[in-house]
């Protein structure tokens, strides 16, 4: 599934209608963005759409603004799915319930994980990465990334 800021990949037994119910992206959100609210869109252009708004919102939250950005999200069956491709990336255990892989500028979260907050924290991760020349410290893009979070909660 193809939005403006991320390139979508789904397990082939996800059914995106429930994505878009535990993204729980509302209209506020996208008035938070200056987007319109749409009409009834299609499952998947649906999950495109919260998605590029949820990355317009960290970007706002962050005040660092990237107009071209383009990244992928993968979205795994379960947490056993996600573990794996964590293990196979860095030979070690998952300690997290969603993981970012800058050098792929690709987001990895399961179906259970799948909630604003979360996606949101990986997302602030991407924006940080892309955002500076010089990365901060892991420890500083961790309380930036969790300060999105903590602003998504509220």
């Amino acid at each position: 599934i193809e939005g403006k800021h991320f390139i979508i990949y789904c397990a082939p037994q996800i059914e995106v209608s429930i994505l878009t119910q535990q993204l729980n992206i509302g209209p506020s959100d996208k008035l938070l963005v200056g987007k319109t609210i749409d009409k009834k869109l299609s499952p998947e252009a649906e999950i495109a759409d919260m998605l590029d708004t949820l990355f317009m919102r960290a970007c706002d939250i962050l005040d660092m603004q990237l107009y071209s950005f383009q990244g992928n999200i993968k979205i795994c069956r379960d947490h056993a799915q996600l573990s794996t491709i964590y293990r196979n990336f860095l030979n070690k255990e998952l300690g997290a319930r969603s993981f970012y892989v800058s050098d792929l500028n690709t987001i990895y979260t399961s179906t259970e994980n799948f909630k604003r907050e979360i996606v949101g924290h990986e997302i602030a991760h991407a924006i940080i990465s892309r955002y500076f020349v010089v990365l901060p410290s892991v420890k500083i893009q961790e309380v930036l990334a969790g300060y999105v979070e903590y602003q998504l909660r509220k």
